[in-house]
Protein backbone atom coordinates (compact mmCIF):
# COMPACT_ATOMS: atom_id res chain seq x y z
CA UNK A 1 0.00 0.00 0.00
CA UNK A 2 1.03 3.84 -0.96
CA UNK A 3 2.28 5.32 2.52
CA UNK A 4 0.84 8.44 1.36
CA UNK A 5 -2.28 7.10 1.07
CA UNK A 6 -2.41 4.92 4.36
CA UNK A 7 -1.04 8.44 6.07
CA UNK A 8 -4.25 10.08 4.65
CA UNK A 9 -6.27 7.63 5.64
CA UNK A 10 -5.07 7.10 9.44
CA UNK A 11 -5.02 11.08 9.73
CA UNK A 12 -8.97 10.87 8.46
CA UNK A 13 -9.77 8.09 10.76
CA UNK A 14 -7.79 10.01 13.53
CA UNK A 15 -9.02 13.46 13.39
CA UNK A 16 -12.27 13.23 15.24
CA UNK A 17 -10.75 10.48 17.70
CA UNK A 18 -8.44 13.48 19.14
CA UNK A 19 -11.63 15.39 19.99
CA UNK A 20 -13.17 13.04 21.96
CA UNK A 21 -10.20 12.21 23.94
CA UNK A 22 -9.39 15.99 24.42
CA UNK A 23 -12.86 16.23 25.85
CA UNK A 24 -12.36 13.08 28.06
CA UNK A 25 -8.66 14.05 29.35
CA UNK A 26 -9.58 17.34 30.01
CA UNK A 27 -12.57 16.30 32.72
CA UNK A 28 -9.62 17.52 34.76
CA UNK A 29 -7.90 21.33 33.91
CA UNK A 30 -4.39 20.66 32.05
CA UNK A 31 -2.74 22.90 30.03
CA UNK A 32 -1.65 22.01 26.06
CA UNK A 33 1.84 20.70 26.35
CA UNK A 34 0.72 18.70 29.55
CA UNK A 35 -2.27 17.40 27.63
CA UNK A 36 -0.07 16.51 24.49
CA UNK A 37 2.27 14.24 26.76
CA UNK A 38 -1.42 12.62 28.09
CA UNK A 39 -2.17 12.01 24.40
CA UNK A 40 0.99 10.61 23.60
CA UNK A 41 0.92 8.23 26.74
CA UNK A 42 -2.56 6.54 25.68
CA UNK A 43 -1.39 6.00 22.01
CA UNK A 44 -3.06 9.51 20.52
CA UNK A 45 0.11 11.13 17.78
CA UNK A 46 -1.01 14.70 18.06
CA UNK A 47 0.96 17.52 16.37
CA UNK A 48 0.95 20.70 18.95
CA UNK A 49 0.33 22.75 15.38
CA UNK A 50 -2.63 20.33 15.20
CA UNK A 51 -3.39 20.61 19.17
CA UNK A 52 -3.35 24.11 19.89
CA UNK A 53 -6.18 25.66 17.19
CA UNK A 54 -8.11 22.43 18.28
CA UNK A 55 -8.30 23.12 21.83
CA UNK A 56 -9.30 27.16 20.82
CA UNK A 57 -11.61 25.70 18.76
CA UNK A 58 -13.63 23.42 21.27
CA UNK A 59 -13.44 26.56 23.25
CA UNK A 60 -14.93 28.72 20.80
CA UNK A 61 -17.80 26.20 20.82
CA UNK A 62 -18.30 26.22 23.92
CA UNK A 63 -16.77 22.60 24.99
CA UNK A 64 -13.89 23.84 27.11
CA UNK A 65 -13.50 26.39 29.55
CA UNK A 66 -10.18 28.10 30.14
CA UNK A 67 -8.45 30.05 32.67
CA UNK A 68 -4.64 31.81 33.15
CA UNK A 69 -2.21 30.19 35.65
CA UNK A 70 0.06 32.79 36.58
CA UNK A 71 1.09 31.68 40.46
CA UNK A 72 4.18 30.24 38.21
CA UNK A 73 7.28 31.79 36.80
CA UNK A 74 5.69 31.03 33.17
CA UNK A 75 1.88 31.06 32.83
CA UNK A 76 -0.32 28.46 31.62
CA UNK A 77 -3.34 28.69 30.23
CA UNK A 78 -5.67 25.52 31.78
CA UNK A 79 -8.76 23.79 29.57
CA UNK A 80 -11.37 21.83 31.57
CA UNK A 81 -14.09 20.01 29.35
CA UNK A 82 -17.78 22.08 30.26
CA UNK A 83 -20.46 20.85 30.60
CA UNK A 84 -21.40 20.70 27.04
CA UNK A 85 -18.77 19.22 26.31
CA UNK A 86 -18.94 16.84 28.67
CA UNK A 87 -22.38 16.23 27.33
CA UNK A 88 -20.74 15.70 23.63
CA UNK A 89 -18.40 13.39 25.07
CA UNK A 90 -20.88 11.16 26.33
CA UNK A 91 -22.52 11.35 23.38
CA UNK A 92 -19.66 10.86 21.23
CA UNK A 93 -18.24 8.06 22.87
CA UNK A 94 -21.71 6.04 23.05
CA UNK A 95 -21.30 6.40 18.77
CA UNK A 96 -17.66 5.14 19.46
CA UNK A 97 -19.25 1.91 20.83
CA UNK A 98 -21.93 1.72 18.29
CA UNK A 99 -19.54 1.65 15.54
CA UNK A 100 -16.56 -0.68 17.23
CA UNK A 101 -19.43 -3.36 17.84
CA UNK A 102 -20.55 -2.65 14.11
CA UNK A 103 -16.86 -2.94 12.62
CA UNK A 104 -16.29 -6.43 14.77
CA UNK A 105 -19.93 -7.74 12.98
CA UNK A 106 -18.57 -6.80 10.26
CA UNK A 107 -15.35 -8.92 10.43
CA UNK A 108 -17.45 -11.96 11.80
CA UNK A 109 -16.23 -11.09 16.06
CA UNK A 110 -18.93 -11.33 18.23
Amino acid sequence: MDDELLSTHLQELRRGTVVLACLLVLHRPNYGYALLEVLQQHGFTVDANTLYPLLRRLEKQGLLTSDWNTDESRPRKFYRTSAEGTALAQTLGDDWNSLHTAFRSLRGES
